[in-house]
């Protein structure tokens, strides 16, 4: 895919979604990052169940670390791997009282030294919460970009790296948004929607449905 068609691409997609949103419901950057964790192989309606009744008692650090481990698992328990992600959580919480004065850090590599946060995680908070360009790469943006020819790559980390160098700079900031939306909804993995794709005529796949 060429630079005018990629931009060509992000502008129906923007014209299409002028201010798209994460599906996962927070209401600070702490919210978002235990969400975010939560979400690894669930869904976000999964996690959104859960962490509705779990906000409503306790949203910060140190009100889920005094619900301990046990206590969070109760809330969470709908969710995949929820024992796992239940110690990671609270651990997490402890490490945010005594490294940040329990606030959410705003670098990758502080993010990264979290339990139960990897790269994708760290830039799905650091895009969402704190509106860096950063490009978190999950199944559905690896599958697009794949797919469309917009940035192909063998794994995530070459997708990503590709995204951030053929993005142009004033898409950015909403491309990640754009390209899982798509992914999710209309370039599903079994079948893509193709006969209801904005921009079915620059994608570059030869399998398109009708």
């Amino acid at each position: 895919m060429n630079k005018a068609t990629r931009q060509e691409f992000f502008e129906r997609l923007r014209a299409q979604n002028p201010e798209p949103r994460t599906e996962l419901e927070y209401s600070s950057p702490f919210e978002l990052l235990v969400a975010v964790v939560l979400s690894a192989q669930a869904t976000d309606v999964g996690v959104n169940k859960a962490t509705r009744k779990l906000y409503a008692v306790a949203n910060t650090p140190a009100a889920i670390y005094a619900l301990g481990q046990a206590g969070l698992e109760s809330y969470i328990a709908t969710i995949g791997l929820f024992r796992s992600k239940a110690r990671y959580v609270i651990e997490l919480c402890r490490m945010l009282m005594e490294l940040h004065d329990g606030e959410v850090p705003q670098t990758r590599e502080a993010l990264e030294a979290l339990p139960g946060v990897g790269r994708k995680t760290a830039n799905v908070v650091l895009n969402t919460a704190f509106g860096q360009p950063t490009m978190a790469v999950d199944t559905h943006i690896f599958r697009v970009s794949n797919r469309t020819g917009l940035a192909p790559g063998k794994d995530v980390r070459a997708v990503e790296d590709k995204l951030l160098k053929v993005i142009p700079k004033e898409f950015m900031l909403d491309a990640h948004h754009w390209l899982i939306l798509h992914g999710r909804y209309v370039c599903k993995a079994r079948k893509p929607a193709c006969p209801d794709c904005v921009v079915r005529d620059l994608c570059e796949f030869r399998g398109k449905t009708v």
